[in-house]
């Protein structure tokens, strides 16, 4: 009854408040137990270690797979800019309203997915849930899903100036498999500390390991890696089993 009571609450105010790795903020009412999930820690610390460790007011940060904001919000208080994208348009009108009820501008905010071409694509969350965390271009068939904007890498690195990104941050359902392949030239030239989430077990079986190794010969260049607990991995460690079967963080550097 009180947690009724307290969403009803911040609805009716329309905000609620909470912390972010310790930076306070306005927070959209409607994902107030995610909010206070943040707030006490307990969300993606070493993500929010890493954007914390890799930004500061004189670069910028591309924040690919933005879902509601909790990455974009911190970032922009560290970070000179912020590029983003989130394509559920559920989770962007979220996004949106978090960026505006802290007054940031530094955020340049985009509902679209990043692709390998301009047009346009169905995405659903596995959950079957519009707006959740785990939208994907992969599951096109799901219930509940979108019709949206995708964007082609090529496309949007040659229109904007992105030669201050220090930090990239992948988080996009499986769909890093297509993306990742039109983004290397530029991560080889620009060599931002590369924060990216895997997702082999929305691949076909048949197809994990190979696809997965790809991934990882592609990425050979970083001299670094780390897992999400900060131990010390290399590009092998994406066809280990571990890697195979479940969902890693990596953080490449150098």
């Amino acid at each position: 009854m009180l947690t009724k009571a307290r969403k009803m609450f911040y609805r009716a105010r329309g905000f609620c408040q909470g912390t972010l790795a310790g930076e306070p903020f306005r927070l959209d009412p409607y994902h107030s137990k995610f909010w206070r999930k943040a707030s006490a820690g307990d969300w993606e610390p070493e993500t929010f270690a890493a954007l914390a460790a890799h930004l500061d007011k004189g670069r910028d940060y591309l924040d690919i797979g933005a879902w509601i904001g909790p990455t974009v919000l911190y970032a922009a208080r560290k970070a000179r800019h912020v590029w983003c994208f989130e394509p559920d348009p559920t989770a962007f009108r979220a996004l949106s309203w978090n960026l505006e009820l802290n007054g940031i501008e530094n955020v340049s905010a985009f509902a679209a997915a990043l692709s390998d071409r301009v047009g346009v694509a169905r995405i659903a969350s596995f959950r079957g849930e519009r707006g959740d965390s785990m939208s994907s271009l992969l599951n096109a068939a799901g219930t509940a899903g979108s019709d949206v904007l995708t964007l082609g890498w090529e496309d949007f690195a040659g229109s904007v100036d992105l030669g201050g990104v220090r930090l990239v941050k992948i988080d996009i359902e499986g769909a890093e498999f297509d993306v990742l392949p039109h983004m290397i030239p530029w991560l080889k030239a620009q060599r931002p500390a590369l924060l990216l989430s895997t997702h082999a077990p929305y691949l076909d079986p048949a197809e994990r390991a190979a696809r997965m190794g790809a991934l990882a010969a592609s990425l050979e260049f970083y001299g670094t890696w780390t897992d999400k607990r900060l131990e010390p991995v290399g590009p092998e460690h994406l066809t280990s089993e571990d890697a195979l079967q479940g969902f890693g963080t990596y953080l490449l550097t150098g």
